[in-house]
């Protein structure tokens, strides 16, 4: 799988380091049709080992429509801290190679914001 940034000037390991939470990971991934059933699998497993480390909170994986080639992984965090340690695990890096070549992934972290009247923070 290759990584690459949504946002250039801030690059996704560069985001990691910021120590703030809780914390949106928003992961997209472009996933050609013939890795779609092996990517899902993939992507099951890791959510499994995720799910266990400490400040997980919460995963939603999204599939887009129409034949479209994009899938989107929505996780919550209590930290920055928490992601990077989970990420840091030499478990997680050995089952990224589990993915294919021929997909890419574009993760970002975000935090919430607060609008009035509108969402809470």
């Amino acid at each position: 799988m290759k990584l690459q940034d949504h946002d250039p000037t801030t690059p996704f390991l560069a985001q990691l380091q910021e120590r703030t939470g809780p914390v949106t990971l928003v992961n997209t991934f472009v996933v050609p049709e013939e890795a779609a059933e092996r990517f899902e699998k993939t992507w099951r497993e890791d959510a499994g080992f995720m799910k266990a480390q400490p400040g997980f909170i919460s995963t939603q994986l999204y599939r887009g429509t129409a034949g479209s080639r994009l899938w989107l992984n929505v996780a919550v965090w209590e930290s920055t801290d928490a992601l990077r340690a989970a990420f840091g695990r030499p478990e997680f890096q050995q089952a990224r190679a589990k993915y294919s070549d021929a997909i890419t992934a574009a993760p970002h972290v975000y935090t919430k914001v607060a609008v009035e009247g509108i969402c809470v923070a």
